[in-house]
């Protein structure tokens, strides 16, 4: 095997756990979805079972991703960036992010609809950042039902119950940066301080 392949096959393992808890799903459930043992999942996640196509391609169907993403293949032929978009929610979301953990981007779209939706707060693990590029995102907090229009950002802990949505029935586009527990977007500069004022 060739040291370029051999480089590829290593990085699975973190590549797919970091695709597991982004997507919010335990070793259980996942083993339970594709027929995989649980303890075959956790060792091909940590490193010490060698990716196959047998335990990949399940995967693949459970992620809903090609077989390249969650190995890392790398690219050939065309060099522009094809980006999948990802329904879930009754949302369309575009990964602008290919790297395994840390911070991931996505733009978001919430379709229009006629009738507006009746909230149903969720909470997971991890730390979100938000900014309304068009249309007017309703954000239900906690106990706080907020709307933002074009421009305005919001960051919350996603162990908060919340909710996102359209405000007046409009089709709504955002910018979303998603980081685990721990892994935050910072804020390099204020535009309040002088230039000599540092970093936050």
């Amino acid at each position: 095997m060739d040291r370029e392949t051999d480089d590829v096959l290593n990085t699975v393992g973190p590549r797919l756990r970091a695709l597991r808890r982004d997507r919010g799903i335990t070793l259980a459930d996942l083993a339970a979805t594709t027929g995989v043992s649980e303890s075959t999942l956790s060792r091909l996640e940590s490193g010490q079972r060698r990716a196959t196509l047998e335990l990949l391609l399940p995967l693949a169907r459970t992620y809903d991703v090609p077989l390249d993403d969650l190995v890392g293949a790398p690219r050939t032929g065309d060099p522009r960036l094809h980006l999948k978009p990802i329904r879930r929610f009754g949302m369309v979301f575009i990964p602008l992010s290919r790297r395994p953990g840390g911070v991931q981007a996505f733009k978001m779209i919430i379709p229009a609809r006629p009738e507006p939706l009746e909230p149903t707060p969720q909470t997971h693990e991890g730390f979100e950042w938000l900014y309304v590029l068009n249309g007017r995102l309703r954000l239900v907090l906690g106990d706080r039902d907020l709307t933002l229009p074009p421009g305005e950002a919001a960051e919350f802990d996603t162990s908060l119950p919340h909710w996102l949505g359209s405000a007046d029935g409009g089709v709504v586009e955002l910018l979303i940066l998603f980081g685990l527990q721990g892994v935050r977007a910072h804020v390099r500069a204020d535009p309040h301080r002088s230039s000599r004022g540092g970093s936050l």
